[in-house]
């Protein structure tokens, strides 16, 4: 096996584009022939041997847009790139100073949120999240969905800042990033301690996730809902199994979710569905059955986001694409810009969570006329605050001897 090194393009957002994926595309709707796409995506040498990527969604492995260099692997002709091991599991640990994050974004309903990993085993390949890997010196690519960094003084972080004085409580998000319970969170049980902190503090909490392991904690999550602190969102994109495999490949299945729903609804933990996201010309069309399904299991509210390219998750999308869904490459991608002002992406706030135009607009009328005909957000309750239980202070007071 032999390596190319090639000097990267001096602007990062630049380098995120991938060169070798948009010759690719240009390739692909100017001949109409994705075949040719393939091809040179082949022959580029960016694309991983498929034996190096079983159970991953990610086809690809690219530098981050911050490294001043690019890597290619290539047959030399000693036929050694067989040789090259599949890409295990790895779990680092990271030790922050801090583990609420803050933000200001008018487009969102929180203010704050946890995020107990970095990186994400569920391996999505369309998850936003994706390029924040690049912070790390890693691959957006399958790195993003194998090299993991697990937060285990989560817990006693958060304690120490929800202990601080002048603490004001507002909803805590978790899973907004990668999923709280991703698989490996079996292991590690972060998102239960965290849990624990947060029950003890009475504190609210609302959760995203595309894993029934957050069943496990039914437990916690029923008492928390009984005084109002605690609301569960189960993301549910494909109904289709064989679509959910290839592109969330060690997710959840779309039954075992509407399973979690049931579980979840039937402890009294309120329970909704985010159709997140959605993927024109690929999942559009089950709006309304995803809604139907999730509401027959129990979910009183819903949500829907379309589909996020943003940096690295545009070129590891298409590479995905045109590997499973090649006869739909252009009129999934042409659908995608005319929602986006004609780009992959447009990240204006207002704009990048439901897009443009008039596909766009249908998409959002049907959701709407779905979710009003279930009853869906009919009637939606705040989680409370005035339960939060600040810490102790210490009596600093001298005593006198």
């Amino acid at each position: 096996m032999g390596t190319t090194i090639r000097t990267a393009p001096d602007k990062p957002w630049e380098r995120a584009k991938m060169e070798q994926i948009v010759r690719a595309d240009i390739a692909a709707f100017s001949s109409g022939r994705a075949e040719m796409a393939n091809a040179m995506i082949e022959q580029s040498g960016v694309r991983v041997r498929p034996e190096r990527n079983r159970g991953r969604s990610a086809g690809i492995n690219p530098s981050g847009r911050f490294e001043p260099i690019t890597r290619h692997a290539f047959d030399d002709g000693w036929d050694s790139i067989e040789d090259l091991p599949a890409f295990k599991t790895e779990v680092q640990v990271e030790k922050p100073r801090t583990i609420i994050t803050r933000n200001d974004s008018p487009d969102i309903s929180f203010d704050r949120s946890i995020n107990p990993y970095r990186g994400c085993e569920h391996g999505c390949v369309y998850c936003f999240a994706r390029p924040t890997h690049s912070y790390m010196g890693l691959s957006p690519g399958l790195d993003f969905e194998s090299k993991l960094f697990a937060k285990p003084d989560a817990a006693r972080l958060l304690d120490k800042e929800l202990s601080k004085e002048g603490y004001q409580p507002r909803t805590i998000a978790i899973g907004t990033n990668t999923d709280p319970y991703q698989p490996v969170e079996k292991q590690w049980r972060i998102m239960r301690e965290i849990l624990e902190v947060l029950e003890t503090r009475n504190h609210p909490v609302g959760i995203v996730t595309k894993s029934a392991l957050v069943t496990r904690d039914i437990d916690i999550l029923s008492r928390m809902a009984e005084r109002g602190l605690a609301k569960v969102a189960l993301s549910v994109t494909t109904l289709d199994r064989t679509l959910a495999r290839t592109m969330e490949p060690r997710a959840s299945t779309p039954t075992r979710r509407l399973e979690a729903i049931r579980q979840l609804s039937n402890a009294g933990i309120p329970t909704s569905v985010m159709v997140a996201p959605i993927l024109p010309g690929l999942t559009d069309q089950e709006i309304e059955r995803i809604l139907d399904s999730a509401h027959a299991a129990g979910a009183t509210a819903a949500g829907y986001v379309l589909l996020r390219l943003p940096l690295e998750v545009s070129p590891i999308f298409k590479d995905w694409l045109l590997r499973h869904y090649p006869d739909r490459y252009r009129h999934v991608m042409s659908l995608i810009r005319s929602m986006r002002d004609g780009k992959d992406y447009d990240s204006e706030w207002g704009k990048r969570m439901r897009g443009t135009g008039p596909y766009a607009w249908q998409i959002g009328r049907r959701f709407e006329i779905a979710a009003r005909r279930l009853g869906l957000n009919a009637r939606r309750s705040p989680l409370r605050t005035d339960l939060f239980v600040h810490a102790e202070k210490k009596n600093e007071q001298l005593v006198l001897l």
